[in-house]
């Protein structure tokens, strides 16, 4: 053997080498055999461990070094054991706040010093949204109704009566028994608000001791308006609740139809602004309350039959 062959030393059982320098020596065999075509017999042993090295362990590198190259594969596992675990005690956690939401067990001081803390402070941030409102908003609906069921309020029921005196119903029927609801007119009467509005209503007042809602209707309207008039009909009922001088008031008030049998319209009333004759046609939208609008519609449905049964009577409006 001359010095051309000598052998390189080192140990030579292959499988005193480490893990690592196997793995080159088998890769670089692997590379060399292809490249020379497996000519030789290292080049045929180490193309045959190549194919080896290549078809099981790269595969093995890869499944176990997912948490980066170099890196120990069994403390890549030790890591994504202690992920799950950790992401597993997250959800059971997680569970646990949602079914201590469901049953209100945060609102009884839930269990443990700091977790209990948050809960409860994450209820108040998120409980009343889902019993209704905020926190504002329950109290200044408590502070608008407050008067009306607090019972240290002295409590009063008081009753009104009013309504629509109209004229021209006779007049206001064609020859073919149509009704022409422009042609028919009733008085309003205006009052001005807070804000300086003109608000448009019925006129009513207190009805009086024994005195019947009619002869209050005919007496109210004739105060407010100048014009005289005469209940035929009732037109329907509304009541509300107000709070006056620290009295709670329940109102109720009755509305009747009027026929105009003489007058001029005039505000001498203090508590009047305005008094207009209002085309029938026109007079919904003309009020200014949702419940005197309910009973406008009612009036506006009811007088062409009106209309017609007076004509029929021969009652022609005074002029």
């Amino acid at each position: 053997m001359n010095e051309n062959t000598r052998p390189v030393p080192g140990p030579a059982d292959p499988r005193e080498r480490s893990q690592g320098e196997q793995r080159r020596a088998d890769g670089g065999g692997s590379g060399g055999g292809s490249r020379n075509g497996g000519s030789g017999n290292g080049g045929s042993g180490n193309a045959g461990g190549g194919a080896k090295a290549g078809g099981s362990h790269p595969k093995r590198r890869r499944r176990r070094g997912r948490g980066g190259k170099g890196r120990n594969p069994q403390r890549g596992g030790e890591q994504r054991t202690e992920q799950s675990r950790e992401q597993r005690a997250e959800r059971t956690e997680r569970t646990e706040r949602s079914e201590q939401r469901g049953t209100g067990g945060q609102r009884q001081g839930g269990s443990g010093a700091s977790g209990g803390g948050q809960r409860r402070r994450r209820s108040r941030g998120r409980g009343p949204s889902s019993r209704g409102g905020s926190r504002q908003q329950q109290q200044r609906r408590q502070h608008q109704y407050q008067d009306r069921y607090d019972s240290s309020i002295d409590t009063r029921d008081e009753t009104s009566a009013g309504g629509l005196v109209v004229s021209g119903m006779a007049e206001a029927v064609g020859p073919n028994g149509d009704v022409d609801l422009s042609q028919i007119y009733a008085a309003l009467i205006g009052r001005l608000d807070r804000r300086g509005r003109l608000l448009w209503s019925m006129p009513k007042g207190h009805v009086e001791d024994g005195e019947h809602q009619w002869r209050t209707a005919e007496r109210e309207v004739w105060e407010e308006t100048g014009i005289s008039g005469e209940a035929f009909d009732t037109l329907g009922t509304i009541d509300y609740w107000f709070v006056s001088e620290g009295v709670r008031i329940h109102k109720t008030v009755h509305h009747n139809l009027l026929r105009f049998v003489d007058g001029e319209l005039n505000d001498e009333d203090p508590e009047v602004t305005e008094v207009s004759w209002v085309p029938l046609s026109e007079l919904i939208e003309r009020l200014a309350y949702a419940d005197e609008r309910k009973l406008a519609r009612i009036a506006v449905d009811r007088m062409p039959d009106l209309a017609r049964k007076e004509a029929e009577a021969g009652r022609a409006t005074p002029r």
